[in-house]
């Protein structure tokens, strides 16, 4: 199968700092693997700038004018702890939202059944009003009400990065034939994502400790998706995080995942989708930050993808 993939070169000038885990190698290690494969057919198509019309789907105006009004033109503005902007990164997080948004509307339209969106920066954890965790828009979420205006309906969102998507299920908890499902390491940054954590009726998260195997993994993930399927999607999009893996550099402890672990989930995220979205499936990179590991997961859930 011919999966769309979705990127752009002026998301290499998000440039958050020397030494800052979310640089732009991460998407030339990407976008490398993929490349590589001579196996895999990709469409490949350019990431549009995201219209302010799609962003205000998600984020609050203010919030959207202040990060265009702050967008520096020299040097290096601070977000919050982790998140930067540089000249470049307006741009950048423009493109890394209108890519998800692109390939839902070319999904709808019938033009793919399939997309991968290799895009930095990330979006899980920056919420309606505010960046965070190296994300500034919510593209997946955004992403997820682009596809209902565009006729899909029910649509569920998959996250599988070792962080909770905190920003994701801010701005979807609560949506209308929306659902949301989210496996996470526990303790761990953001500190939200805990099952005992009152949540609308549309939000199911599981989470697995510090160093758990990847049997462990395996079951928590395979639960959320039993949720997954009893919701009959029209659509599933998937946070696509890769910072679960056993060599990943990001926090104290991380799990101890491997490339076949992704590509295990993968094909359960495309089983649920064959049975009830027409196969419909649309994914966005999020974490990920030993350029090795990063490369040969993304590389593994995109032939995952490319099955029928």
């Amino acid at each position: 199968m011919t999966v769309g993939l979705y990127t752009h070169l002026d998301m290499l000038d998000h440039r958050p700092g020397e030494g800052h885990y979310e640089r732009p190698e991460r998407l030339s290690a990407v976008v490398g693997a993929l490349d590589d494969a001579s196996d895999l057919h990709l469409d490949r198509r350019e990431a549009p700038l995201v219209e302010a019309a799609d962003l205000a789907r998600v984020h609050l105006a203010d919030y959207v004018d202040a990060i265009v009004a702050s967008a520096p033109t020299t040097g290096r503005l601070m977000l919050d702890g982790d998140t930067f902007m540089s000249p470049g990164s307006l741009a950048a997080a423009r493109r890394a939202a209108g890519a998800v948004a692109s390939a839902v509307r070319d999904v709808a339209a019938g033009d793919l059944q399939r997309a991968f969106c290799a895009v930095r920066p990330p979006g899980h954890h920056a919420e309606p009003h505010l960046p965070m965790g190296f994300c500034i828009f919510s593209n997946v979420a955004v992403a997820a009400r682009v596809a209902q205006a565009a006729g899909l309906k029910r649509v569920a969102v998959v996250d599988f990065d070792v962080h909770h998507g905190n920003g994701t299920q801010a701005a979807l908890g609560g949506v209308e034939d929306t659902f949301f499902v989210s496996v996470q390491q526990w303790p761990m940054w953001p500190g939200t994502g805990h099952p005992s954590e009152a949540v609308p009726g549309n939000i199911r998260n599981a989470v697995v400790p510090p160093g758990a195997s990847r049997e462990a993994w395996r079951q928590q993930f395979e639960g959320l998706m039993t949720h997954v399927d009893a919701f009959a999607p029209d659509l599933i999009l998937v946070s696509a995080g890769f910072d679960a893996h056993a060599r990943d550099p990001i926090g104290d402890s991380t799990q101890n995942l491997e490339a076949e672990d992704f590509d295990w989930a993968t094909r359960a995220i495309v089983s649920v989708a064959n049975a009830h979205a027409k196969g419909r499936v649309v994914s966005s990179l999020e974490g990920g930050y030993d350029l090795e590991a990063l490369g040969r997961s993304a590389l593994a859930h995109v032939r995952a993808l490319s099955l029928g």
